[in-house]
C-alpha cells in the first residue's frame, strides 16, 4: 500500500468544486496538504480496518492500538479542516474541466454543510477504490506501517506524507514550492 494513504487522501480533492476566484493558486500549499492528511486519516483507517476485519488477529497493532492511534487525527480534524477545504478547492480548480452535477451541489452547500457531505463521499470513494485495489495480504503491512508511525506525533505524520509526495514530485494536484521556514507549523 505504498501510494494507498495519499492517493486516499487526495480522493478528497474530488469531491468539491472550485469556487472561482477563491482558487486562484496555481498549487497546493504544503502546509493544506499536510492538513489534508491528518483531516483523512480517521476516514482512510476507518475504511482500511471495515476491509481488513478479517485479517486481523486479535494481537496485532489495528485490533489493539488503532483506535487510539486514529483519535489522535480525530482530535485535530477540525483544525485541518481549513487546509483541506483550501486543497479542495484548488484541485478542484485544476481540473475545472471535469466538473459534473455533484461536484456543483457541493459548491452550493455552505461550509458547515459542506463537511460531513464530504466526509461521506469521501469515505464511500475511498472503500471503493479499496474494494477494487485492496488485497487482502495487504492488511498486515498496513498494520505494520501503522505501528512504525503511531509513536510520531501527527504533525510530522503528515508531514512526512507532504515531504514524500515533494519528493515525488506530485501535480495532482501541484504543490507550491515549500519555503521550510515556512511549511511546519
Amino acid at each position: 500500500m505504498k501510494n494507498s494513504l495519499l492517493a486516499s487522501s487526495l480522493a478528497l480533492a474530488a469531491l468539491v468544486s472550485a469556487q472561482g476566484a477563491q482558487a486562484q493558486e496555481a498549487c497546493v500549499a504544503p502546509q493544506d496538504l499536510t492538513d489534508t492528511i491528518t483531516y483523512a486519516m480517521p476516514i482512510i483507517y476507518d475504511s482500511i480496518r471495515g476491509k481488513c476485519a478479517a485479517q486481523f488477529r486479535a494481537s496485532t497493532f489495528m485490533r489493539n492500538d488503532g483506535d487510539a492511534f486514529v483519535d489522535q487525527f480525530r482530535a485535530k480534524q477540525d483544525e485541518a479542516w481549513p487546509g483541506t477545504l483550501r486543497l479542495l478547492k484548488v484541485f478542484m480548480a485544476q481540473r475545472s474541466g471535469s466538473e459534473d452535477q455533484t461536484a456543483a451541489l457541493i459548491a452550493s452547500l455552505p461550509e458547515e454543510s459542506l463537511r460531513p457531505f464530504v466526509d461521506g463521499i469521501v469515505g464511500m470513494v475511498i472503500t471503493d477504490k479499496l474494494g477494487a485495489d485492496f488485497k487482502p495480504d495487504t492488511c498486515h503491512d498496513v498494520a505494520e506501517a501503522m505501528e512504525l508511525i503511531a509513536p510520531l506525533p501527527v504533525e510530522n505524520i503528515s508531514g512526512l506524507v507532504t515531504f514524500l509526495a515533494r519528493q515525488a514530485d506530485l501535480d495532482e494536484p501541484k504543490l507550491c514550492t515549500a519555503n521550510p521556514s515556512t511549511s511546519a507549523r
